[in-house]
């Protein structure tokens, strides 16, 4: 079995990947969501039956979102390219045989079609994008947090040291926006009471995240598990963050309205980024070897909370942006548009920062680490929404309406308008994206615990390529489980 110190040197003094190698495995999870999608449409038109059993949903979401994350993250790492144009040919195919074997209301040429179907409605009382992303960020750091350990991730993939660009430091940088996207003052909710009272129920809401970096804490210090110290510090760890950013962000939106998010969000990030290089504080972060004393014990944690803090109120204001009321598929296409367009204006930023200030840096979550995770979770984002506006276009020429976790055309008055309504339901109730959506911190916890006793059962570092992935695929399932089993129940883990 592996020591605890060659876990922690396996995991140290890395650099990262590419920003465009980055860049190109936020394509997959979208292919791999239009291919579930499209499964079922075909399904529907062969057989005309749905929806399938409990068992079949849970194995063919499995199969078709999941399964080709671990892969592709492990031993297709290499060739992801390939996997990426194959599926989209796939996909591709698909699509034509659905659009000329379809019976849908939209004939004529192509281009009419397509004229057609961007003057159509679509269902406005959710944005199902967003509740993708959010799942897909976690269900890729919940594979992440396990496959580190293992010689057949790539070590480019993990967190870099002090500077880089790893997937895994994306994900950390996603999940905080993944929640900003959705928080209250993102989704328009109004402040009952005073403002004093709405900061401090949010103070109050995140006790369970307290709680839950408590126990973090105690578990490893009592255990004597490998911890990369330089990460976070001594005693932090990434649930304090999330719910200081949390309660910090509640009381800057109490004092500034929301559409100003942008603006705090680069004050923010511009003015900590000055203190940086013009103070002793870079100096202190990442050259100092001293741990006395809790300030200098968990530097990293404490002082990157200001990069977060940036990163959230940046996705207050992609969030408030995208839960505007829109009802035509052209609307949607000029949102995604924009979002592509101010993805790519960042990216360009980021080139400046990286050119004449530093690289980025997930340790300090300097400047350009909150502009290269804005731009990456607008691509990101992007793409998925590409990929439900492509699922709609299929939905639309299919006259099948029943994938779940995507948009529909607005339902037409018929005789079986009840019926489909009723299955899209049931649809629902199996589905696991739905499922771990319904218990996302729930989900994540768990990961967390399973990663920890499977370092405890498995000698990670040693383990062949076959094994690894064996281990990576049975854990997911188990994860993917027990959320699919609270969710066919309707069972929802809330604290609070």
């Amino acid at each position: 079995m592996a020591s605890s110190e060659g876990k922690i040197e396996f995991v140290s003094n890395l650099n990262g990947t590419t920003l465009t190698e980055v860049s190109l495995g936020s394509l997959l999870a979208p292919l791999c969501f239009l291919s579930r999608g499209l499964f079922l449409i075909v399904f529907r038109m062969r057989k005309g039956v749905l929806p399938l059993s409990k068992g079949a949903h849970l194995l063919l979401d499995f199969t078709t979102l999941i399964m080709p994350l671990v892969l592709s993250c492990t031993v297709l790492s290499d060739i992801l390219h390939f996997v990426i144009m194959g599926l989209a040919v796939v996909d591709l195919a698909v699509i034509y045989h659905v659009y000329k074997n379809g019976k849908h209301p939209f004939r004529g040429s192509f281009n009419g079609v397509i004229d057609r179907f961007a003057q159509s409605s679509v269902e406005s009382n959710l944005v199902p994008f967003v509740t993708v992303f959010r799942v897909l960020v976690n269900v890729k750091t919940a594979i992440s947090i396990l496959a580190v350990d293992f010689s057949v991730y790539p070590r480019r993939y993990a967190k870099a040291e002090t500077y880089g660009t790893g997937v895994m430091d994306f994900g950390v940088g996603a999940y905080v926006m993944a929640n900003a996207l959705v928080c209250p003052e993102a989704r328009g909710k109004d402040i009952r009471g005073s403002k004093i009272g709405h900061v401090l129920k949010q103070f109050l809401s995140v006790w369970p995240l307290v709680l839950l970096g408590l126990m973090r804490l105690a578990s490893v210090k009592s255990t004597g598990y490998h911890e990369h110290v330089s990460e976070y510090g001594v005693h932090w760890n990434f649930f304090f963050t999330l719910a200081i950013v949390r309660v910090v962000a509640s009381v800057l939106l109490v004092v500034f309205p929301v559409n100003a998010s942008w603006l705090l969000a680069l004050l923010i990030g511009g003015t900590y980024q000055l203190v940086l290089e013009t103070t002793d504080l870079k100096s202190f972060l990442i050259h100092n070897d001293e741990r006395t004393g809790f300030l200098q014990a968990n530097r990293e944690g404490i002082f990157s909370v200001v990069g977060y803090v940036a990163i959230y109120m940046a996705g207050v204001q992609v969030g408030h942006y995208l839960m505007q009321r829109r009802t035509s598929v052209k609307a949607w296409v000029g949102v995604i548009r924009n979002l592509l367009l101010t993805s790519f204006g960042l990216f360009f930023t980021l080139y400046l920062c990286q050119t004449y200030t530093e690289p980025v840096s997930r340790r300090m979550a300097n400047f350009s680490f909150c502009i290269w995770t804005v731009a990456q979770s607008m691509f990101f984002l992007s793409c998925i929404s590409c990929a439900d506006l492509v699922l709609l276009f299929s939905k639309a020429i299919s006259n099948v309406s029943l994938v779940s976790s995507s948009w529909s055309p607005c339902p037409h008055k018929s005789v079986n308008s009840s019926r489909d309504e009723k299955i899209r339901t049931n649809m629902d109730a199996l589905c696991l994206i739905q499922s771990v959506s319904r218990n996302q911190l729930l989900y994540f916890l768990l990961a967390n615990i399973m990663t920890g006793l499977t370092n405890v059962l498995v000698d990670t570092l040693n383990s062949s390529d076959v094994l690894a992935v064996s281990v990576l695929l049975s854990y997911m399932f188990m994860n993917s489980l027990v959320i699919f089993i609270l969710h066919i129940n309707k069972i929802t883990i809330k604290f609070w």
